[in-house]
């Protein structure tokens, strides 16, 4: 998305509120002419006379014909989100108001907005930095408690202040290697070395712990991808259902029921699981089963968590420990669910209890001891870090400009210990700046803000 001199001096135009009819919807405009276009087409005060932070009543019309009665909230530059005049009408939820309003605003000198475009705005006119931008759309979509905390800990400048801390001290060092060599025949030295190594190792130790907060915050945003796993018939299916309140999956008793994967999503605890109920994990002659058998362990290797399910009267004890076996072996976090509590035999229990106590014994059927069940699931998601306030790290971008970071500081460290030249050190040390300012914003390209804003909806 990019954008000539003459679009970005455009006053811009688009729905603001969701579309479809409601009771109210919001238009809105940006532009140095946003507040005089909408005044030519307003009957009530004069807008173009009113202080920032205000809201006036009155019509909108078209000549003679009054097209609705709105609110015009106004907000003078650079009091605005996008620094710019911004103008909100709110009209009443009619698609054909609505329509009917920026058809008309458009016809007086708006042009409609591009995806993105006033928070791209917002960005260009230093209302805040890129990551910043970014998590207004995280803000946007954030479904739970988590991401919610997540998009507006990044939208209040946590991620970037971090990042802007560690960029100004590297700067620094960067420019006094530079400045020696323009003093190459001197033998000078600017910057030492040692610490230089001391600033990069203590870099390094942050990024690294940003880096290994992406997994956390992965699930955050996208929700923990979670699998139902066991023998056929072994409750899955009513398990599926019964967290999520619902008769989502198909139960039967015929064992291999589920041939493929039901998936739905569960808040539990402020936190998004994703979870997956698959085809059973039983050796299977029947051909469709098979690949269904085949699938889900597929899909237990990519999860974050799995729940082990196994039919306390229909389960020795060699099964449980072949399948424990199999399940650690994954290297994924598992939790142990003994089901059918209300129908086992007491000393079976007692066994599994004394040989696995982190068993959580439930009743899927009876909805007995799901809390508990519910409890275990959120203490496998480690949302200390989280909750203590720490930086998390969820786009993906940010990653994989974190992940180039620290190679560039660890190529500077090998330097440093190969005693290479400034020239070449001093190319490591840029290389390190630059993706960290790929960021916050600070190094971007036009085809980088294209890719960003385009994924926002047209109104934001």
């Amino acid at each position: 998305m990019n954008f000539t001199l003459h679009e970005k001096e455009d006053t811009i135009i688009a729905l603001a509120t969701p579309q479809g009819v409601g009771a109210i919807a919001v238009v809105r405009l940006s532009g140095k002419d946003a507040i005089k276009i909408t005044n030519e087409v307003f009957k009530g005060k004069d807008l173009e006379k009113q202080p920032t932070h205000t809201i006036h009543f009155g019509t909108i019309r078209d000549g003679e014909r009054i097209i609705d009665e709105v609110l015009v909230s106004l907000f003078i530059a650079p009091k605005s989100f996008t620094k710019e005049n911004v103008v909100e009408i709110s009209t009443h939820g009619s698609s054909y108001i609505v329509n009917q309003v920026i058809k008309l605003l458009i016809k007086h000198g708006a042009r409609p907005a591009k995806p993105g475009e006033f928070t791209q705005r917002a960005f260009l006119n230093g209302q805040f930095d890129l990551a910043q931008a970014e998590a207004v759309a995280d803000l946007i979509h954030s479904d739970s408690e988590a991401s919610h905390q997540a998009a507006m800990n990044q939208m209040r400048g946590g991620f970037s202040g971090e990042i802007s801390k560690l960029r100004a001290e590297l700067i620094h060092f960067a420019s006094m290697i530079e400045l020696e060599l323009d003093f190459t025949e001197e033998d000078v030295e600017f910057a030492s070395r040692d610490d230089l190594r001391i600033l990069v190792e203590q870099l390094l130790r942050v990024i690294e712990q940003l880096i290994g907060s992406f997994d956390l915050g992965n699930v955050i945003k996208n929700g923990v991808p979670t699998v139902i796993a066991g023998k056929p018939n072994a409750g899955k299916s009513t398990l599926l259902n019964a967290l999520l309140n619902e008769e989502k999956a198909i139960v039967s008793d015929i064992a291999g029921t589920t041939r493929d994967f039901i998936e739905d999503e569960i808040n539990i605890g402020g936190v998004i699981f994703r979870f997956i109920d698959t085809a059973g994990l039983r050796e299977t002659t029947d051909t469709i089963e098979a690949i269904g058998v085949s699938r889900t362990q597929e899909k237990m290797k990519t999860a974050s968590l799995i729940l082990y399910l196994f039919d306390l009267t229909d389960t020795d004890m060699v099964e449980i420990n072949r399948d424990i076996n199999k399940l650690e072996n994954l290297g994924v976090p598992f939790i142990k669910v003994g089901n059918k509590i209300d129908k086992a035999n007491p000393h079976f229990i007692n066994e599994l209890k004394e040989k696995y106590p982190d068993t959580i014994f439930i009743s899927a059927g009876q909805k007995e001891n799901l809390e508990l069940l519910r409890n275990r699931i959120l203490e496998m998601v480690n949302l200390d870090k989280f909750r203590t306030g720490n930086t998390i790290v969820t786009n993906i971008r940010h990653y994989d400009s974190l992940v180039k970071t620290r190679q560039s500081l660890l190529d500077v460290i090998g330097g440093l210990d190969s005693h290479i030249t400034n020239d070449f050190l001093a190319m490591d040390i840029r290389r390190s700046l630059h993706y960290l300012g790929e960021i916050t914003g600070e190094i971007t390209t036009d085809d980088l803000l294209a890719n960003i804003f385009s994924k926002f909806c047209i109104g934001k």
